[in-house]
């Protein structure tokens, strides 16, 4: 097990010409400042009560409470401005630029740093959505828009402006917009989370590679059980145990890299590129 292994199948498969897809998920981002979602930074109060991150990213919370979700978001809005896409992010950039249509990234990571870093929109699947994109809360379109100018980040016990609760409505029908992302008590779907363009990718990848996630969601697992099911490779990045480190190790068909993600893809991208130029 570890990085010898990965790279060794990573350039099989390149030889081979057969397709590469990567799932990110937090741990990728933590490296860049990014607080995980679960982490001890999620939680926020309103009033006297203290609320889960699994409580305010919710459709129910935001029926409730739009203003509250919405300045929780643009807390976090803030966090991820900050942050900047770190070596491993440059490195899935790198491997796109030289696998072209034989790469897909798939990632759990709202925060844009994959794009930011110079992954392309059209290969690349945000199946928990955008922070920076909004729709109407409605749903009188489907069309994903830019989050609104002039939104400013919010420090914990902050509040809306007036301008601000005027900038966050639908310019279609003047209801809230809502943050493109995907709730906790939501499903995927494909015209916002590229649910189906998830699953085909899966069903014809020949190598996995996850890098920083636990598949704690149920697209991420079900991708990896696709790929296990059809008998393709799998190589798990992560700094902990986790069940896709268990899948890649106890099928034979992968490996586990008990490393940063930033340090093990740097190390993988120089293997791609070592690979393409003996083709």
């Amino acid at each position: 097990m570890g990085i010898e292994s990965a790279t060794h199948l990573l350039t099989e498969v390149i030889h081979r010409h057969e397709p590469v897809t990567v799932l990110t998920g937090a741990g990728i981002s933590a490296e860049s400042g990014i607080p995980t979602f679960r982490g001890p930074e999620g939680f926020w109060t309103i009033g006297s009560r203290e609320y889960h991150p699994q409580e305010m990213a919710t459709r129910a919370m935001f029926n409730v409470d739009p203003e509250s979700v919405w300045v929780w978001y643009l807390y976090r809005m803030g966090l991820c401005q900050k942050a900047r896409p770190n070596a491993g992010h440059l490195a899935l950039a790198e491997m796109e630029s030289l696998l072209g249509n034989r790469f897909t990234l798939i990632t759990q990571n709202v925060d844009n740093l994959h794009i930011l870093a110079g992954n392309s929109l059209s290969r690349t699947l945000q199946i928990h959505g955008n922070i920076f994109q909004a729709r109407c809360a409605s749903g009188c379109t489907d069309s994903i828009l830019p989050l609104p100018a002039g939104l400013k980040p919010k420090a914990k016990g902050g509040r809306l402006t007036e301008n601000e609760r005027r900038r966050l409505t639908c310019p279609a029908c003047g209801s809230w917009v809502r943050p493109h992302v995907l709730w906790f008590d939501e499903t995927y779907n494909e015209r916002h989370y590229r649910f189906n363009s998830a699953l085909e990718t899966a069903a014809r990848t020949r190598l996995l590679i996850t890098v920083g996630t636990a598949g704690a969601t149920n697209l991420p697992s079900h991708i990896a059980a696709i790929v296990y099911k059809n008998g393709g490779l799998m190589i798990d990045i992560n700094v902990a145990d986790n069940p896709f480190a268990g899948l890649a190790t106890g099928s034979g068909q992968g490996t586990f890299v008990r490393r940063t993600s930033s340090d093990a893809l740097v190390e993988m991208a120089r293997a791609v590129a070592l690979a393409q130029s003996n083709l």
